[in-house]
């Protein structure tokens, strides 16, 4: 832009100095005409008198004299008696030329032609005297030329300044024109002092502003609500372009890859992990089809989802979605070892049924021995009546099929009947079980709280030793109710405490068959604890005993 203004603003002052400059000289030109034609005139004036006077004698003398301008002088007839440039008998009768009619008839006449003797453009001027004759005064318009072609220097050089004045004029004017474009603020144009001429660019430009700003608020609330969303995730999510590089990293999978934003972002999948099956699904994805895969990452499971994303045909990149599977393979693999557990379990109390009834059946029991097995078979079968009804339990309480309704239950009281049931095993076991504590209320399910109570008694009583104590305490609080069973018996050693609330698992199996336990009382008593939301923390030293506390909350 700038460089056409100055360019026009030199071509137009180029333009103005030249017309200028042909102006001049056609004016001077004319000028010098009009001054030829009076100083012809002038000198005919100044002719006649003398030549009226001494007639052709004048004319002579000024011959000698060498004037510039040619002189002719013509008779009435046409004529010519003298001429100043040639003989006179040489010329053509002069009657019909204009200026000589004219002076004849007029007095006087002028014009200007291409003369057949000379060869050039002149200007005549006729003068009619008193005896008739006619003096004629004539000079080349060649001299005007020359004069005109005397000053045209003076006119170039005129020229040439004034053009070099203008460009450095324009030069300067272009740079006052451009700077206030040049210092335009095009994010407040409306504010900005400037040519009116503009103002429907600068409004088009404000009004575009807002536009892109409106845009780019948009898109900033897109991204920080995409990103809000993202980040409360538990899923991994990982957004990848078709090169593999990371876009976008949620919180949950900066802290499952243990990575940082700032150095994954914009780099290879691989600066976020070298895993072969998080690489072999992005190169699935990567590869247009869909990439699953199963990592364990910190002691944890996680099942990879890659998909890709394509727009319009083309393929954009993919998504990478990590999901914690961590509680559903430890529940697959409690549903295998349950499954195992409870083929075992079934197996050995009905391969001793069976054993015995055979031997009952073919005779091979004597007579004095048919009430011992007959007993073994009824313990038998009462273990598995009640590993039987354990394991209905615990299938109750997972899949929820207990009654929903939660009642006020009065703890205490409930811990006291459960108590004095237990008396009796106690006394055998030479253990002392009291139940101590105040009236406190828990809104839940009376039958799974007596079941809780039960077994927590029953394994605190079983596992005891001959002199122990068993103590249950119920205390309110102001946040809830606390349950405490504790006891003074053998204890459990510390690599097995994260495990006695798993099914089936006995710290010593060999006693727990000879108690008779099923291995499912303190799983049920887990699951009577979530059940009621309530926190269950065990404290125990091997060979001085064990402390069960369950926290219910405040309803």
């Amino acid at each position: 832009m700038k460089k056409r203004i100055f360019r026009s603003m030199c071509l137009l002052s180029a333009f103005g100095v030249l017309v200028t400059t042909l102006a001049v000289a056609v004016l001077l030109y004319q000028e010098f005409y009009d001054n030829m034609q009076l100083e012809v005139q002038t000198e005919a004036e100044y002719l006649v008198k003398g030549v009226e006077q001494d007639g052709s004698v004048y004319l002579e003398e000024i011959r000698n004299k060498s004037v510039q301008n040619r002189l002719t002088w013509i008779d009435s007839d046409g004529t010519v008696l003298f001429d100043s440039e040639t003989e006179a008998e040489a010329l053509d009768n002069h009657l019909s030329r204009p200026e000589v009619q004219d002076a004849i008839i007029k007095g006087s006449g002028k014009n200007a032609r291409l003369s057949g003797t000379m060869g050039q453009q002149i200007f005549y001027y006729a003068v009619r005297l008193e005896d008739g004759t006619v003096l004629r005064v004539s000079k080349t318009v060649d001299s005007v030329f020359r004069m005109v072609l005397g000053c045209v220097p003076y006119l170039v050089g005129i020229a040439v300044l004034v053009t070099g004045a203008a460009m450095l004029f324009a030069k300067r004017q272009t740079k006052r024109i451009i700077q206030p474009i040049n210092n335009l603020d095009l994010e407040t144009p409306m504010d900005q002092d400037m040519y009116e001429e503009l103002s429907p660019l600068l409004l088009r430009i404000s009004r575009q502003n807002a536009s892109i700003e409106a845009s780019l608020r948009a898109l900033k609330e897109q991204k920080e609500e995409f990103q809000s969303i993202t980040d409360h995730m538990r899923e991994g999510l990982l957004v990848l372009d078709n090169r593999g590089s990371v876009l976008s990293i949620n919180e949950s999978a900066r802290q499952i890859f243990q990575v940082q934003k700032d150095e994954v972002l914009h780099h290879n999948i691989l600066r976020v992990s070298r895993d072969e099956a998080v690489q072999h699904s992005v190169e699935a994805a990567l590869g247009g089809e869909n990439g699953e895969g199963l990592v364990d990452l910190d002691g944890r499971s996680y099942q990879l989802l890659a998909n890709p994303v394509w727009a319009d045909g083309i393929l954009k990149g993919c998504i990478l979605l990590l999901l914690d599977v961590t509680e559903r393979q430890k529940a697959e693999q409690q549903r295998r070892e349950f499954t195992a557990n409870v083929s075992h379990e079934l197996k050995t109390p009905l391969q001793s049924i069976s054993g015995y009834a055979e031997l009952l059946q073919n005779g091979l029991v004597k007579e004095a021995d048919v009430p011992r097995f007959s007993e073994r078979i009824y313990k038998e079968a009462s273990r598995l009546m009640a590993l039987v009804e354990d394991i209905i339990r615990l299938s109750q309480l997972d899949e929820g099929q207990e009654e929903m309704e939660k009642k006020p239950v009065e703890l205490f009281t409930l811990a006291k009947e459960v108590g004095a049931r237990f008396q009796e095993n106690a006394c055998q076991k030479e253990v002392t079980l009291t139940v101590a504590g105040r009236p406190a209320k828990v809104c839940g399910s009376r039958r799974i709280l007596e079941e809780m109570i039960a077994n927590l008694c029953d394994n605190a009583v079983k596992y005891n030793r001959a002199g122990g104590t068993v103590e249950v305490w119920v205390e309110p609080l102001e946040d809830g109710t606390v349950l405490t069973v504790e006891d003074t018996g053998i204890g459990i050693p510390e690599e097995s405490r994260s495990r006695v609330f798993e099914r089936f698992y006995r710290v010593d199996k060999s006693r727990s068959k000879e108690t008779g336990g099923t291995g499912l009382g303190l799983s049920i008593v887990k699951h009577g604890a979530q059940y009621h939301h309530a926190d269950l923390k065990l404290i125990s030293e091997l060979g001085k005993g064990t402390r069960i506390t369950i926290r219910f909350p405040k309803e």
